[in-house]
Formats: C-alpha cells, sequence, structure tokens
C-alpha cells in the first residue's frame, strides 16, 4: 500500500469501527436466518474497506467528505405532526409505508394486505410472510463485497416489504416514503419488492428531507438498499426519487432479478444530496424479459451525483433500454457507468442504451463511460454517449419569438429533463418533479 493511500484507508477503517461501535445492538429475532444474514454482514462491514477514487468503480467519486464526518444511528423517532408529513404524499398512492430516520411510522402510513397484496413493515410481514421473504431478503444485493450494502444489512431492523402475489394486478401505486429529519444521522433504508407471477404493481421510492422551522440544512447520511424480484411474467414498474437535502450523503444499491418473460420500468430522478451515488444491478435470469431504465440526474452547485448501473444479460432473447440524462450547472460533477453484459449463450439479446449530457456553465463537469461486454455472437447492441451545452441557434431561435435569453436558456434546459420526467405514469407525481425542474432550471446559473 502506498503512503498516500494508507492513511486513506486508516480514516475509512476507522470511520466504520466508529459507525459499528454506535449501533444499537439488535436483538436476535427467532428466525435463524434473518440473525445469521446480519451476523454475515457485520463480518463483511469488518473485513471491507470504502472505496477510494483509487478504486477503478470510485475514480470520479470522492466521498473523503463522508467518511471525514461523524454519523451516528438514531436513537428516538422525532415526533412529526400530520402537516408535516401530508404533503410529501402521492394522490394516487392509497398505500404508503412512511419511515422516519430509518424508523417505521405507522401512524403516517398506510399498510395493507387487500387481496392479498401485502405491503407492510418487515416485523410484521416477516410474522405472517416468512416462507415468502426468506428466498429473496439478502440474496440480490451482495454484502462481500460491497461495504455501504454489508452495513445497510448489518442494520436491518424495519424495511419496506411489498409481495404481490401470482396474477394480482395492484392499480394504485404503492408509496414508500424515507424521510431524513435529524443532522449528523446515518439511516438504513431497506426495501424488498416481490412480485409473483403475472403480477403487476408500481412502486415509487421516494427519499426526501424535513427540517424543522428556523431550523438550518444539516448533513446526514442514507444508505439506501432495494431488492426487487419478478417471477414469470410480472410487471414491475419502479420510480425512485431522490431530493435529499443540499448537505446530505446518500448512497444507494438496487439489485434486480428478471424472470422469464418479465417487464421492468425503471425511472430514477436525482436532484439532492451534497454527494450520491445510485448502483443498479439488473440480472436477466430468463428468456425473454425486458427492461427499460430511464434516469435524470439534475445538479449544480458544489454537488457530485454519481450513477453506475448493470444490465446482466445472462439468457437469451432479452430486451433493454437506458436513457440517462444529466444536466450539470455551477462547480458540480455528474458520472454516469453504463454496462451492458452479454453472457456466452444469451443468444437475440437487443439492448441499446444512450447518456445525454448538458453543461451549463464552464465550470461543470461530467464523466461518462458507457460499456458493452458481449460474449455472445448473434446479438444487436448499441451504446452512446454525448456531452454538450446549450444550442445557441435553439437560444436564437426562442429569443427571435420574444423571449430573453434568460428564458431561452432555461426553457430549453427544462425541456431536456422533462423527456425523463414525462416517462413517470403517476400524474401528479410527474407534475410535482415537473415543478421542481422548472424551478431548478430558472435558478441554475
Amino acid at each position: 500500500m502506498s503512503e498516500t493511500t494508507a492513511p486513506t484507508r486508516a480514516i475509512a477503517g476507522n470511520y466504520l469501527e466508529s459507525l459499528l461501535a454506535r449501533q444499537p445492538q439488535l436483538a436476535a429475532t427467532p428466525l435463524a436466518w434473518l440473525n445469521a444474514l446480519r451476523e454475515e454482514a457485520v463480518k463483511c462491514v469488518s473485513t471491507l474497506t470504502l472505496p477510494t477514487t483509487r478504486d477503478e468503480e470510485w475514480r470520479f467519486t470522492d466521498i473523503s467528505l463522508l467518511t471525514n464526518m461523524s454519523f451516528a444511528p438514531a436513537l428516538s423517532v422525532t415526533c412529526l405532526e400530520a402537516v408535516d408529513v401530508a404533503h410529501f404524499y402521492i394522490e394516487e398512492a392509497t398505500t404508503r409505508l412512511v419511515f422516519v430516520d430509518g424508523f417505521y411510522a405507522p401512524q403516517w402510513s398506510s399498510a395493507s394486505t387487500d387481496s392479498g397484496v401485502v405491503v407492510s413493515n418487515l416485523s410484521a410481514a416477516i410474522a405472517t410472510h416468512a416462507t415468502a421473504i426468506e428466498p429473496h431478503l439478502g440474496h440480490y444485493a451482495i454484502v462481500n463485497n460491497n461495504v455501504f450494502a454489508a452495513q445497510n444489512t448489518a442494520f436491518l431492523h424495519d424495511a419496506a416489504v411489498v409481495i404481490v402475489p401470482r396474477g394480482v394486478a395492484v392499480a394504485a401505486p404503492v408509496h414508500l416514503l424515507f424521510i431524513a429529519t435529524q443532522k449528523e444521522l446515518v439511516s438504513t433504508p431497506r426495501c424488498l419488492v416481490v412480485a409473483e407471477a403475472g403480477s403487476t404493481v408500481t412502486v415509487i421510492e421516494d427519499y426526501v428531507v424535513l427540517y424543522q422551522p428556523h431550523s438550518q440544512e444539516e448533513a446526514h447520511f442514507t444508505n439506501a438498499v432495494t431488492e426487487v424480484v419478478l417471477a414469470d411474467n410480472a410487471h414491475v414498474t419502479h420510480i425512485r426519487v431522490q431530493r435529499e437535502g443540499s448537505k446530505a450523503f446518500h448512497i444507494a444499491n438496487c439489485a434486480v432479478s428478471l424472470g422469464h418473460a418479465s417487464n421492468y420500468q425503471s425511472v430514477s430522478v436525482a436532484l439532492g444530496a451534497r454527494i450520491s451515488r445510485y448502483n443498479l444491478h439488473v440480472l436477466q435470469t430468463a428468456e425473454g424479459s425486458n427492461c427499460t431504465l430511464d434516469g435524470l440526474t439534475l445538479i449544480s452547485g458544489r454537488q457530485l451525483a454519481d450513477t453506475h448501473t448493470c444490465i446482466d444479460h445472462a439468457k437469451p432473447h432479452g430486451i433493454s433500454r437506458q436513457l440517462h440524462k444529466c444536466i450539470v450547472g455551477g462547480s458540480a460533477h455528474a458520472v454516469f457507468n453504463g454496462k451492458v453484459m452479454v453472457r456466452e449463450g444469451a443468444q437475440r439479446t437487443d439492448a441499446k442504451q444512450s447518456n445525454r449530457n448538458l453543461l451549463l456553465t464552464a465550470k461543470a463537469r461530467i464523466d461518462t463511460k458507457p460499456q458493452l461486454e458481449i460474449f455472445a455472437s448473434d446479438v444487436k447492441c448499441t451504446h452512446g454517449a454525448t456531452i454538450g451545452q446549450l444550442d445557441r441557434e435553439g437560444v436564437f431561435y426562442l429569443q427571435s419569438r420574444g423571449l430573453t435569453e434568460a428564458a431561452a436558456r432555461n426553457l430549453l434546459t427544462y425541456a431536456f429533463g422533462a423527456e425523463v420526467i414525462d416517462r413517470i405514469p403517476i400524474a401528479s407525481l410527474k407534475h410535482q418533479l415537473e415543478q421542481t425542474v422548472l424551478e431548478q432550471t430558472t435558478s441554475l446559473p
């Protein structure tokens, strides 16, 4: 180990040891498999190190700001009023689970078991559906090489569980709302979505921040893990929105398993956090699966937002489509790394990936790395990336129609991001995000 690396590794090790030491001891459960899951994750945390820019997968994303700060798990739940929570609700979502600083908040939730659909906190779901949860919880988000996933699993206590029985179509979206309220706090949100054969569901995974009146924005750390399992012919629409505070840290891992002829549609939107990282790994486990991944990053100031995706075509006749856009202003830095892997034998794979990026200032920065790794001969795969600024002719055209230069630039910037927002099939959420994007593009330098 080099002299320049050793201090960084030491700081990272001390950070993890401190975090583990400050975590309240979790009570053992009657379920041996759940205890074993946590214990294995604790072992991994004690042996793994935090990534640095010397690690290839993190070379554009320096998280030393995170490791130099002190965070502790919440020891008590913040008392909120109905008005504090209600404005985060999504009109179409009649079923929701709310978590405050990592703790399940049943008073603000509307859990359900209608039509056999389970939308519940882990402790309640496991009491009646342990056999449906055990084969999936912790089996897709691998902990032996990912210190953040290991940390999340080691601290696993509350979690959002959605189980849709065979052949059931859930009409209204399910809202999983995670609210951060306390400074210098680490929370470990967990989600498990199981869509059994022939089922259909839309899930909104939503990360927000709520500061008390007259309080200043402070740093907190969200370390989230989500596992989504689609059985044969299942259809899941997964909307993920990260709109935390501008001083927050947000690191998330999402692992998706696709069964035969299943269909996974994802839209992820990253607006907040000082430093954020989203790892999305989709594995095709049977023939004929279909996935669509759309993403939008909109940042400014000194924000850093990193999106890493991997679509693993392990079986034949898979289809994947990906569009990821970044809008970067100020001195912000966006990163996109999109890998499409086609394994040997995965013939007739059809994969397309596009990354389009917009720089609004001279100091804004984008690093993009689209990847294709193909080990089969009969495939149709394309990828591409573009980085540019606003089209001067487009700005001039709008000015000729009476808009000021600033208004013209704002309108074109908004239109660039709205293409992704428009793919969200929930009207009220789409309207919220359109307004947010419009407001943020108006304020961007």
